[in-house]
């Protein structure tokens, strides 16, 4: 695998290092003792699964509070999408700054996201699917969302949302008391 760091600290864009032959290839999506040599979570306890039928589709900005914080490894297995994170670590030099890539079938990139980070995507084409695994389990008394286009954040989408839950749709403005568990 190849691992690059994105601009905010703790966060990487992984790429497949592929073995080709006339067969096709053959690439290591997860190995444990590279996660660990890099610093990051080799453990997961669950593995969630999305379809998203419309371009435009989007879920998120999601996380959960400490002790259920979760590290997340993001990647588009049908379709492609804008993957988004951002940083809400207490004390972090780059709190509030968001990254966001594309991730396709096509390219196979992940995206391994900290805990302390929110998380969402919208989607760039139609019946796009995402698979993610997840080092802490669901625990929704934990769970924040934060409004995907929060004026504090400024977050850089591609496109405007043409679907959105109810859910994501009518969260309020960034709040430190309730978002960062104080």
């Amino acid at each position: 695998m190849i691992f690059t760091r994105t601009p905010i600290a703790g966060a990487y864009l992984i790429e497949l290092e592929k073995r080709s032959d006339e067969r096709g290839f053959f690439a290591r999506a997860f190995c444990e003792n590279e996660f660990a040599a890099h610093g990051l979570a080799p453990r997961f306890v669950q593995v969630n699964n999305s379809l998203s039928r419309e371009r435009g589709t989007l879920r998120g900005m999601h996380y959960q509070l400490a002790p259920k914080a979760e590290t997340k490894l993001v990647r588009c297995i049908r379709g492609a999408l804008y993957d988004v994170i951002l940083d809400l670590r207490e004390g972090s030099p780059s709190f509030g700054r968001s990254y966001g890539a594309e991730l396709s079938a096509e390219n196979r990139a992940m995206m391994y996201v900290p805990k302390g980070f929110a998380h969402g995507f919208i989607t760039l084409e139609p019946d796009t699917e995402a698979f993610y695994f997840v080092d802490e389990f669901y625990a929704p008394a934990q769970e924040r969302c934060i409004r995907w286009n929060d004026p504090r954040f400024a977050i850089a989408w591609p496109a405007q949302p043409a679907v959105i839950s109810d859910k994501d749709g009518k969260q309020k403005d960034f709040d430190p008391a309730w978002h960062l568990g104080k």
